[in-house]
């Protein structure tokens, strides 16, 4: 039984987002719309252009592995290379993600797009779940 939840969810989390991300290309352009890829996405990808589908199938790889880190920090699979770094950067980019928030409302302080919005505020949650959870990890990181 793993000794960090915290970092447990972050895996979930970030595989749970891979996952969508994945559905986002079955779902097509009207999915690019919904879920704020752009209209130059959506628009390639109603003129059948692969690179749509590139772009997407990479950003879902990069959140696989950053689940399997999570996991891995966690205890729940075998240890990866560069695991402190590695969790290390991975909050870190998350975090300052979800942190672009603060930017945008400086901007604009009017109104932020509520895609901006929402994925600044979910994206902060990942970074917490890491950062949070690779602290708890941390002295156990460098021994396994």
């Amino acid at each position: 039984m793993t000794q960090n939840p915290i970092l447990v969810a972050g895996g979930v989390l970030s595989a749970a987002a891979s996952l969508l991300h994945l559905a986002v290309i079955a779902g097509g352009p009207s999915w690019y719309r919904f879920f704020g890829a752009g209209e130059g996405m959506a628009r390639m990808a109603e003129r059948g252009s692969v690179t749509p589908t590139l772009v997407t199938v990479g950003i879902a790889s990069v959140l696989a592995i950053w689940s399997a880190y999570a996991f891995a920090g966690a205890g729940l699979i075998p240890r990866l290379p560069l695991m402190r770094t590695a969790l290390v950067l991975i909050s870190t980019v998350y975090l300052l993600r979800g942190l672009v928030l603060i930017p945008a409302f400086i901007v604009n302080p009017g109104g932020v797009l509520p895609f901006v919005l929402w994925s600044s505020l979910i994206v902060l949650i990942y970074g917490v779940a890491y950062a949070v959870g690779t602290w708890i990890a941390w002295p156990g990181l460098s021994n396994r």
